[in-house]
């Protein structure tokens, strides 16, 4: 298998003068300046006197810079720790503690908000919106940084160019990101993830979906998350591609704005984009009632839908050859209008703890409800007596598997079968072409009295489809099912509906399309949209 890291040189000196990293409508890198800006820094750590394998933690918003410092350190071999920016910055202080990191990159609106007291093994934090030095903490880290540029002209008297540069790829087996789950400061899980774990998602992503030096793509999720640094940074880079940042969540509109002028080869994101797009552009045309006669039409509704791909794939720029969702389950009934439409989705399977790819198909060959089949460098069962009819455990192994969890070995022990599988912790099914079918997390699953699993991400999706609903979550209450709904209620009030009529309404309409074990005891309706995880997906505990 190709390290990923000699990809990534090829690029470099391939492609030296073509666009690496940029920020939608700002500053713009190419691979020689990222190239060099890398070796800067390694000059700056060597005299610093950081050791390789050390840890850099990096916490910052998405930026090119961020993509360079991510570089940076990967490339000198430490091992780097990605922080997600909405982390409470106390949670901050302590992750870049417990990973015992020496560097941290954060950019200069967290940076006022931590406690440099609380990070005693950092020697020097720089920042993401100049390579600025703002803490060093002892002479030798700030003569390192002051004489940077002397030394650096005095290393490369002749110019930085490509041939100087040369990245290590005997490392395979070592450690190469910890990347923690979540922000909690009590018992941390940092996935400690090798080089060769990366090195197989990469791999597995060129030989798929090849992108080359002409082709650009844009980043909307968050880079601290293995989803994102995986497939919007690293991956790319590795074709010689272009990445262009947002810089945070787009709404639709800023989006699709965005898409129409960078036209990217390829969309990655997660289902609640893929269904506030439909919800904004594709169910108010095919909802009117000429159009649901029409569309019903043989030969009239492939005209309709084909023009209705067109479209919508001119508005993603004209470019893109595949559209990826993963992190959650795509709404099944929206699922149905992309298939009929055509429109070249797919959605994969995945998590931190395989960096982060374990399942996926190509557009044409992907099954319906499904999150693709299991990677070339991944094994999937599923832990049950009959993994085609009776659902259990999602579990997996191979090369991109982490090894377990930083400094926390009650955690790792947990993680892992007797004979060396991982547990998802999410709960599926196979197809006899070896599809994988996620029915639910384990933690999420409601055991009613009478013995019935409830798998609520499945009542969902259809509470989702029903007219001004923007979210919802399904919630066991003792014996009772309870549907916390958020509504467009500005929409509610503009079109004279009464909430209360509605909601009762609602639940008549849901409770008639699920099984009688499954129904609905009552409907809330909530002020406020649900919180949400980097992914995009509603944390649940705080409302069960």
């Amino acid at each position: 298998m190709k390290h990923y890291l000699t990809r990534f040189e090829e690029s470099v000196k391939n492609y030296w003068t073509r666009p690496a990293l940029g920020n939608y409508k700002g500053e713009t890198f190419t691979f020689g300046e990222v190239a060099t800006q890398c070796a800067k820094l390694h000059l700056f750590f060597e005299n610093a006197g950081i050791s390789k394998g050390e840890r850099m933690a990096l916490c910052a918003k998405n930026t090119a810079r961020w993509g360079m410092s991510f570089l940076a350190g990967n490339t000198y071999e430490a091992v780097m720790v990605p922080i997600l920016a909405d982390f409470h910055p106390d949670n901050v202080n302590s992750l870049v503690t417990h990973s015992e990191s020496s560097i941290l990159f954060t950019d200069n609106e967290i940076w006022p908000k931590l406690s440099i007291e609380k990070m005693p093994s950092v020697k020097a934090v720089i920042s993401t919106a100049d390579f600025a030095l703002l803490y060093s903490a002892n002479g030798e880290v700030k003569e390192a940084y002051e004489k940077l540029e002397e030394n650096f002209a005095a290393k490369y008297p002749q110019g930085f160019s490509a041939e100087n540069v040369s990245y290590p790829t005997d490392n395979d087996k070592d450690l190469a990101i910890i990347n923690y789950t979540s922000g909690t400061s009590g018992n941390p899980k940092g996935v400690m993830l090798r080089y060769e774990c990366i090195s197989a998602n990469v791999a597995f992503g060129q030989k798929r979906l090849t992108s080359y030096p002409e082709d650009k793509i844009v980043s909307m999720l968050p880079m601290a998350h293995m989803y994102g640094m995986m497939f919007e940074l690293i991956y790319p880079l590795c074709g010689g591609s272009s990445i262009y940042y947002l810089g945070k969540t787009p709404t639709p509109s800023m989006l699709l704005g965005a898409l129409a002028e960078i036209k990217p080869y390829l969309l990655i994101t997660v289902p609640l984009v893929m269904e506030k797009i439909y919800k904004s552009k594709l169910q108010p045309v095919l909802g009117k009632p000429v159009m649901k006669v029409l569309t019903h039409i043989p030969g009239v509704n492939k005209l309709i839908f084909k023009k209705i791909r067109e479209t919508l794939l001119a508005a993603f720029g004209g470019n893109i050859r595949e559209i990826v969702m993963g992190g959650a389950a795509l709404n099944p009934d929206i699922e149905k209008v992309f298939q009929k439409i055509k429109l070249p989705f797919t959605v994969g399977y995945g998590m931190t703890e395989a960096a982060p790819l374990m399942a996926y198909e190509d557009w044409w060959d992907f099954a319906p409800k499904s999150c693709g089949k299991a990677i070339d460098t991944v094994e999937i069962r599923i832990d049950s007596q009959d993994p085609y009819k009776m659902v259990g455990e999602i579990q997996a192994r191979g090369t991109n598997i982490m090894s377990g969890y930083f400094k926390n070995e009650e955690a790792t022990a947990a993680a892992f079968t007797p004979d060396g599988w991982m547990r998802t912790g999410d709960l599926g099914l196979l197809d006899k072409k070896g599809n994988v079918f996620i029915k639910g997390r384990s933690k999420n699953m409601i055991l009613t009295p009478n013995g019935q699993n409830i798998y609520p991400e499945e009542m969902e999706a259809v509470i989702n489809m029903q007219p001004y609903v923007l979210e919802s979550i399904v919630v066991g209450r003792g014996a009772s099912l309870v549907a916390l709904v958020y509504m467009d209620m500005e929409k509610m009030e503009q079109e004279s509906v009464n909430a209360e009529e509605y909601r009762k309404a609602m639940m008549a309409e849901v409770n008639a399309q699920m099984p009688a074990y499954s129904k609905l005891a009552d409907v809330e309706i909530v002020k406020s949209p649900f919180e949400k995880t980097p992914k995009m997906s509603i944390k649940r505990f705080l409302y069960s």
